[in-house]
């Protein structure tokens, strides 16, 4: 059973804007990027619901929202945020319409993105489809060259041994930039003067 603070009272939205479509919005992240994401909703005259890790039981982005709910339990303060089925399941009971995933933990994760399409509530991001093929940046690489977004010097197929990666790079001069294949999460990658 989660835990919840509720407020009843629903923000005012601005008279001069058009009513919005969409009521409730799930933030399934924390912290500043969650207050930040309230704020904006909030003046869209939207309802906001947090999550929270037990470890982050009293974080301010719990108090920033209309309400707020415990996932995650015994997961952990990382685990607790990469609960898809229960971020999903929850949404669903409290009658989320949308989730944004703020950026970090789940932000680029297509299974996320796809178990929000599938429980029928807008995920607020790219569509599932689309994050699976950037998350693969061979496929990716290889959709930009296609529709002419131009691109570095790089290689087609990922490299797995170290001598023909030394060979690659040396074709390809320093320095240079080294990226895992998939996903990674880490921004852009090592960055290299010289062989190493």
């Amino acid at each position: 059973m989660s835990k919840a603070r509720t407020s009843e009272a629903t923000p005012e939205a601005d008279p001069g804007r058009p009513a919005c479509f969409f009521q409730k919005l799930l933030v399934a992240n924390r912290s500043e990027i969650a207050i930040r994401v309230f704020r904006a909703a909030t003046e869209l005259g939207l309802r906001t619901v947090a999550v929270y890790a037990q470890e982050d039981r009293l974080s301010i982005h719990r108090f920033k929202a209309d309400e707020a709910y415990l996932i995650g339990e015994g997961k952990g303060p990382v685990g607790a945020y990469l609960d898809i089925p229960g971020i999903v399941s929850l949404a669903r009971e409290k009658g989320v319409d949308m989730i944004h995933p703020g950026y970090g933990f789940l932000s680029e994760n297509a299974d996320f993105a796809k178990a929000c399409e599938e429980a029928n509530i807008t995920f607020i991001g790219p569509r599932s489809e689309l994050l699976r093929l950037m998350g693969d940046k061979v496929a990716a690489r290889a959709l930009a060259q296609k529709t002419g977004v131009p691109t570095l010097p790089g290689t087609e197929n990922p490299v797995e041994d170290r001598a023909e990666a030394l060979k690659i790079a040396k074709e390809i001069g320093f320095p240079l930039i080294i990226k895992a294949a998939f996903g990674g999460g880490h921004g852009v990658g090592e960055s290299s003067q010289s062989p190493r």
